[in-house]
């Protein structure tokens, strides 16, 4: 049973942080960003929410495969990695919907696609598996990248 409440743990921590960066900067979703020229290539709004759900379920759930690791040497490092992407990500929102400091948010964006090639590498030499559920992230984050950049220079 501790097994299954730790997955529960480590899933609700990640869809909780999706959801409080959710919350906390929808009104800048809603009115500043409506008004931003944007790309061709700029998803639908409705499009968002189910893949970062999606991708949030993924880190959860990997993070669980980590922490039930015997590799004890590395998993340190893996869980530092780990919340360094995890906040990254959660500042994004806030620099980029709330303050709206798309340039800034254009640098943060970088640093979280490190983050997340360093939390995949350190994850494969723990758990292959784990490793291979972040792909889909850092394909996300990297279309997020070139948006942002692209938002940026049209704005």
């Amino acid at each position: 049973m501790d097994k299954y409440l730790k997955l529960a743990a480590c899933i609700l921590l990640t869809l909780s942080i999706g959801a409080i960066s959710g919350i906390a900067t929808s009104s800048g979703i809603n009115n500043w960003f409506m008004e931003l020229t944007k790309p061709f290539f700029n998803p639908p709004n409705y499009l968002f929410g189910p893949v970062w759900t999606l991708l949030y379920f993924l880190m959860g759930f990997s993070f669980f495969m980590i922490l039930q690791s015997p590799i004890k040497e590395l998993k340190r490092k893996a869980i530092k990695i780990f919340v360094i992407q995890l906040s990254l990500n959660f500042l994004w929102s806030f620099l980029f919907f709330k303050f709206q400091l798309i340039g800034l948010a254009f640098i943060e964006i970088m640093l979280i696609w490190i983050s997340i090639l360093a939390m995949i590498i350190t994850f494969n030499k723990i758990n292959r598996i784990a490793a291979v559920l972040q792909i889909p992230y850092l394909i996300w984050v990297s279309f997020a990248t070139i948006l942002n950049g692209a938002i940026c220079w049209l704005n």
